[in-house]
């Protein structure tokens, strides 16, 4: 068996695409600004990807789950063109209030991709626009939960900065990638900005 190996686990819309609020819709995927040569980076670098993603838009009946898997493969096919592939993507289809044992942030995805793909989460990383997204990594015992400023994560920054206390919060993906390829320690989170 070979040696467990590190991995970047990432929220997918208001992290590596703009929220559209329940996409279902793969003309409107629209990416954060150097999100491809980021992620590029981070494979050149040894890391795997994965993406874990709650789709509560499809519990709720927004959308299908055909078409959250349309918007994932416009997403998959336009990263191509940067070098960039994801192991695998992960999805919690429910609403909110139906029981899930995948949904964020809960770690069963990242405890699955641990398994399948031997992923050692000690030197893995997870990064999000969210404080579930924060804490999925937290609960899965990663070497550091990263909260993006895009999407959600400026609003997240403010109302919760107490519950982000030793999270690592930086500017946006590529940003985030930065601070996982460097090794150095960004400002506390709940710091002016």
């Amino acid at each position: 068996m070979s040696a467990p190996r590190p991995a970047v686990f990432l929220d997918r819309d208001g992290t590596i695409n703009v929220d559209r609020h329940y996409l279902g819709d793969p003309a409107k995927l629209e990416f954060y600004p150097g999100v491809g040569p980021a992620l590029r980076r981070l494979m050149d670098a040894g890391f795997l990807l994965f993406v874990v993603t709650n789709q509560s838009g499809i519990g709720r009946g927004y959308y299908t789950e055909a078409d959250m898997h349309a918007v994932n493969a416009r997403m998959v096919a336009l990263l191509a063109a940067d070098g960039v592939a994801f192991e695998k993507i992960y999805f919690s289809p429910e609403a909110p209030e139906q029981p899930s044992p995948n949904r964020k942030p809960s770690p069963r995805s990242l405890l699955d991709a641990r398994d399948e793909f031997g992923v050692d989460l000690s030197c893995s990383f997870m990064v999000g626009d969210k404080l579930i997204d924060v804490d999925t990594g937290r609960n899965a015992g990663c070497a550091a939960s990263l909260l993006v400023r895009t999407g959600y994560g400026a609003e997240t920054e403010r109302k919760d900065a107490a519950k982000l206390v030793g999270a690592v919060v930086v500017d946006d993906l590529p940003g985030a990638v930065g601070y996982i390829l460097s090794g150095v320690n960004a400002p506390p989170a709940g710091d002016r900005g």
